[in-house]
């Protein structure tokens, strides 16, 4: 930095010495102002709520995949609980989120390209804010809130966060990738909160439990409203009747999130403070192949007693490693119709739902001989106790294992396919293989590092610009000697200014940018400056008035 000496002042550090002290530390704020952005590139450029509990920035994963994302600062894996474009993940160079003048929220590329936006486009707008409920606002005059992240949610509901018809949570697609996936917690049209498996081919609601009524699942939907919420104490009420209490609920200082997993369960959790670690504190389903489509189309749900996936006699798994695919048969569907048929026996098993009819009070024979006669029937269900029911399906999705269902399932399958005659089901665990994700958009032109770094110092120097004039505020009332140098310096650039000189912008700004910055940009920070520390305070331009003037001179 350079120096500037006057006859009336025996030194005075540069204006950009100061000014780059404040922007080493002005993005440990909680807010960034309109015509401001935060950088990929820069770790220091986020956000963080003023009790220090979330934190909002680039989150980056695998090999150059980043997401705008807002995450619990304390966690030990830093648990993310919102993104805005977690389907189309932003490249680690030079892609930035920019409050921009017309007060929209931009998430741009490398190449410039738009990724996310919020569907704000008020010139009212001010700042965008992280407050201590994980909530990213942007505020307009008074403090008013112009859009929320609150009311577009990922995968995660947070205390006092509304859930309403409009909103809905969608898992993660699996444990190494942060895109949607087929899980979905929602109200339904009935006004009834649902789980539901939302798969390419299938849907298919598993919670509450499908074949009770809505009175035997607790719930009701004579309600003039779909909204539900829970408190920081643990505590979720519905207004469908639904609610539940955290195990915990009552301790303070418990920091929650209800997140919609990867797995098909809904799940409450408490962050434990000293490990960082998460602990369950209520979940929808104890049983995890309750839950459709955990082990994809034609697959079983195992419970050993943690859950595994298996493919039945006369099927494989279709993509190893990735149990969303399910399994795939080992024979030809087409010519499956002409051929002769036999049917393996999988006592418990059953495939829950997508029946083509049931028979009550029928023989095991003739439920065999109504499936053979049948092309669209790939499986029966036949139970030999109570009504004697049997229930022909033209789907095998949603199976499972489990040793309280007294029925069976009978496979039909082409005699040519070798099978033992009792099948013995060895499954394995229902996790997805995680991917690296590697994304890189535009010409290596748009790499250019000495360029890149220009623009974003200078960037930044002018969005900081009101934490500088608040600095020069701060250092006039520090002490004799600062003020002595404050005055020496402020009645050196009026005096110039006022001789019409205007060589003084040159010398006090930082070098390093070698002249690649807005000569009017400058010149106006530092009028702002001057005027915040007037003696007659009648004269200090509010902060509103310092907002509007660094806005009107951008380039």
């Amino acid at each position: 930095m350079r120096s500037f000496q006057t006859s009336t002042s025996p030194k005075f550090p540069s204006f950009l010495t100061v000014f780059f002290l404040f922007l080493s530390t002005s993005y440990a704020h909680n807010f960034f102002l309109r015509g401001s952005s935060l950088s990929v590139e820069d770790d220091s450029d986020i956000l963080v709520s003023p009790d220090k509990t979330f934190s909002c920035g680039f989150y980056g994963m695998g090999q150059n995949a980043y997401w705008f994302s807002i995450w619990f600062t304390n966690s030990k894996d830093r648990t993310v609980v919102w993104m805005a474009n977690r389907d189309r993940p932003a490249n680690g160079r030079g892609s930035r989120v920019s409050l921009r003048g017309d007060g929209a929220m931009v998430l741009y590329d490398v190449d410039g390209s738009i990724i996310w936006e919020t569907n704000t486009t008020s010139t009212d707008a001010r700042m965008a804010e992280l407050l201590d409920t994980g909530n990213l606002v942007i505020k307009g005059p008074g403090g008013e809130i112009l859009w929320q992240s609150f009311d577009s949610p990922t995968d995660t509901l947070l205390p006092n966060q509304l859930f309403t018809k409009s909103t809905k949570l969608i898992a993660r697609l699996h444990g190494g990738s942060y895109a949607s996936g087929y899980f979905n917690f929602f109200f339904d049209n009935d006004n009834v909160l649902r789980l539901k498996y939302d798969g390419p081919d299938i849907s298919s609601i598993y919670w509450p439990i499908p074949y009770l009524k809505m009175f035997e699942n607790g719930r009701t939907n004579y309600n003039g409203s779909r909204i539900a919420v829970y408190d920081e104490m643990g505590h979720f009420v519905s207004s469908d009747w639904f609610q539940f209490i955290a195990s915990d609920m009552g301790l303070l200082r418990i920091r929650r999130r209800l997140t919609m997993d990867h797995d098909g369960n809904l799940r409450l959790y408490s962050l434990n403070n000293d490990t960082g670690l998460w602990v369950i504190s209520w979940e929808a389903l104890t049983q995890l192949c309750t839950v459709h489509g955990v082990c994809g189309r034609n697959a079983i749900c195992v419970n050993t007693p943690e859950p595994k996936c298996s493919c039945p006699p006369g099927y494989e798994i279709t993509e190893p490693g990735n149990w969303n695919k399910g399994c795939k048969p080992l024979f030809n569907e087409t010519l499956f119709q002409s051929q002769k048929v036999k049917f393996v026996e999988l006592p418990h098993v059953d495939y829950f739902g997508f029946d083509l009819n049931f028979i009550e009070s029928i023989s095991l024979d003739s439920c065999m001989k109504l499936c053979v006669g049948d092309y669209r029937c790939k499986a029966f269900n036949y139970k030999l106790t109570g009504e004697r029911r049997c229930y022909m399906k033209s789907e095998l999705f949603n199976g499972y294992q489990s040793p309280s269902f007294e029925g069976k399932i009978y496979l039909k399958l082409p005699v040519t396919v070798e099978t033992s005659q009792l099948a013995i089901l060895n499954g394995t665990d229902p996790i997805c293989q995680s991917d690296e994700l590697e994304t890189m958009i535009g010409s290596p032109s748009m790499y250019n590092i000495n360029t890149k770094r220009m623009r974003w110092v200078y960037l930044y120097s002018f969005a900081s610009a009101i934490g500088f004039i608040e600095l020069l505020f701060v250092v006039s009332e520090g002490g004799e000697e600062h003020e002595s140098d404050l005055t020496g310096f402020v009645r050196m650039v009026r005096s110039k200014i006022q001789c019409g000189e205007d060589s003084w912008i040159e010398e006090i700004v930082d070098p390093r940018l070698n002249g690649q910055f807005s000569r009017n940009q400058a010149t106006t920070i530092v009028q702002l400056g001057i005027s915040c520390v007037e003696e007659d305070r009648n004269k200090r331009p509010t902060m509103d008035l310092a907002i509007q003037a660094l806005l009107d001179c951008q380039d």
